[in-house]
């Protein structure tokens, strides 16, 4: 097997894993999920929780963001390329489409000589409900 493969054998302990993030709404670090099914009564060591996410990052079931200062946080992702909007204070999240981000990517990719690229991308601010004092929905 090479370093760039990754295997996920599906057990109990990893159909948890998998559920929780079903689950859950947002953001959550390995360590939150692991205290979360602990409380649940599921007895998943935590890096079998490591393992697991991932396994499921580099498959491109869930999303991974690299918050600056911060843990990986994970969660469930849509289908298809995209990137986030997320709001330093309450952590709400917002999956955007960015067109003209793909195609400068691969512009610069290109003029470098670079074939079979990827890339993520986080943009961090703070959301009008947070911003204003309102309350979601208000």
């Amino acid at each position: 097997m090479s370093e760039e493969t990754t295997i996920v054998r599906n057990t109990k302990q990893r159909a948890a894993v998998r559920e929780l993030l079903a689950d859950c709404e947002g953001f959550h670090s390995a360590q939150d999920l692991h205290a979360i099914l602990r409380d649940r009564g599921e007895r998943v060591g935590l890096t079998t929780v490591y393992r697991t996410l991932q396994g499921l990052a580099d498959a491109g079931e869930i999303d991974v963001m690299r918050p600056p200062g911060g843990e990986h946080l994970y969660r469930r992702c849509s289908s298809g390329h995209h990137h986030h909007l997320v709001c330093r204070s309450c952590g709400r999240t917002v999956e955007v489409e960015g067109p003209a981000v793909e195609s400068w990517a691969g512009r610069i990719a290109d003029r470098h000589g670079f074939v079979d690229v990827s890339h993520t991308m986080e943009i961090f601010g703070t959301c009008r409900e947070c911003a204003t004092g309102e309350k979601p929905g208000s």
